[in-house]
């Protein structure tokens, strides 16, 4: 059976700093037509910090290396909120550690068989062999790209 640790590695992610950050909210749907005329009357602000993080102490950022996740827009330079306290299932994109090196992933779990998923086709799945040490470190709930 294959050992899956939770236990967290030997170096520490970047933390969430606590400091508000409130941007205003526009309250009508966004199409991706013509502009709305009434683009300059925001109606609320918001704080990311409620939108993003679930649990403070349990949530860190990871800069993205590499090109493994493109297929499904994770790429070179993006910033993913990883929230430790969400115990990972099968076909989550989660941070791993495997023999000592972070990865990001897509799990898979099924009869008894664990895999890490590439989401580029240049790499293929990784299975994870009797005697190797597999920790699940976080599950990531958000990827912030920039687009500009």
């Amino acid at each position: 059976m294959n050992n899956i640790k939770t236990s967290p590695p030997h170096s520490e992610p970047e933390s969430i700093d606590s400091t508000a950050l409130i941007l205003n909210l526009c309250a009508w749907p966004m199409l991706a037509g013509f502009p709305s005329p009434a683009a300059d009357h925001t109606q609320k602000r918001i704080d990311l910090n409620d939108h993003l993080i679930h649990n403070k102490e349990a949530t860190f950022l990871f800069r993205v290396k590499g090109d493994s996740m493109t297929g499904i827009g994770i790429y070179q330079g993006d910033m993913l909120v990883v929230d430790r306290s969400i115990e990972a299932k099968h076909n989550d994109i989660v941070i791993a550690v495997l023999n000592n090196e972070f990865t990001v992933k897509r799990l898979y779990r099924r009869g008894g068989v664990v895999k890490l998923i590439p989401e580029n086709n240049l790499y293929p799945p990784i299975a994870i062999k009797s005697g190797e040490e597999l920790s699940i470190w976080g599950v990531v709930t958000y990827n912030l790209h920039k687009l500009h």
